[in-house]
């Protein structure tokens, strides 16, 4: 009752009375929680996972750990009336858990691109019981006005690194969000002989010559910067190091493909192709 009483206590914008009455959402996958204060509901949630970042409210909620490893005991003892978990989110044991505890379980399928997206927005809304469709349209047309001035640019040669502050870097091959998020930008993966993220050696990354670098900003900061990165032996001989090419956004902005996945697109088309026209996005409240 105690850890009730301190949840509701987080500071929303609603009185005391009124968020007593809502229902106790926990979210758990950065896009599940970004749609579900798209879709108005933000005032409902009450813990979030280490992966939800946006809104800045979340950041005032108690977390409860990584997607990938929950712990079931911590999240039944929230009490929540919905737990809206990204399908990504594990182990297995711990959903076995919870599933056999009987707590109320809403999967939110996981996925990459403007498709995925709208089935998120979709899956999110039907758990929440509102209606989605004006934001998934929204958000697809978003998509959609960047389809023709992306397959119109020149595709740049591109590696994703996942993580290069310790020995070689870790770069995304196919099948990940990294690999669809190249694709949508005017970008072409370099790396098509593997599934997933693998170590990349200095001889591999001579003979893919990638011209541009992509990363996420905290994993730049964490190798050190550019100037660090570039000194990596396995990206030191890429024409990207020649050309000081490396661009890098906030990682749950550019691979949650959430409701801000279109503006996330053209942010990182508009970094890896300097000097292109690029259609300029509505301003939208979830952004």
């Amino acid at each position: 009752m105690m850890r009730r009483r301190a949840l509701l206590a987080v500071p929303l914008a609603l009185p005391v009375a009124a968020r007593a009455a809502l229902p106790r959402l926990v979210c758990v996958g950065g896009a599940v929680t970004e749609t579900v204060f798209a879709l108005g509901a933000g005032a409902q949630v009450v813990a979030v996972d280490s992966t939800s970042r946006f809104p800045a409210a979340v950041q005032r909620l108690p977390q409860i750990g990584y997607l990938r490893s929950l712990a079931p005991e911590g999240l039944i003892s929230l009490d929540p009336d919905l737990l809206l978990l990204s399908d990504e989110a594990g182990p297995p044991q711990a959903l076995a858990v919870l599933r056999a505890a009987g707590a109320p379980l809403s999967m939110v399928p996981d996925g990459a691109g403007g498709t995925a997206v709208v089935r998120k927005i979709e899956a999110v809304a039907r758990a929440l019981g509102r209606d989605g469709a004006a934001l998934a349209a929204t958000v697809a047309e978003d998509w959609r006005a960047l389809d023709a001035p992306m397959a119109a640019l020149r595709p740049v040669r591109a590696i994703f690194v996942l993580s290069a502050s310790r020995g070689a870097p870790l770069v995304s091959g196919r099948d990940t969000h990294a690999d669809a998020l190249l694709r949508a930008v005017g970008a072409e993966n370099c790396v098509r002989e593997y599934s997933g993220y693998r170590p990349l050696s200095a001889e591999a990354a001579a003979a893919l010559a990638p011209e541009a670098v992509v990363m996420m900003d905290h994993a730049l900061a964490e190798a050190g910067g550019i100037d660090a990165v570039l000194r990596i032996t396995a990206l030191a001989v890429t024409p990207a190091a020649a050309a000081r090419r490396v661009v890098a956004l906030e990682g749950g902005y550019m691979l949650g493909f959430g409701p801000r996945a279109a503006h996330a697109r053209r942010d990182l088309a508009a970094l890896l192709h300097p000097g292109a026209v690029l259609p300029m996005l509505p301003a939208r409240d979830w952004v």
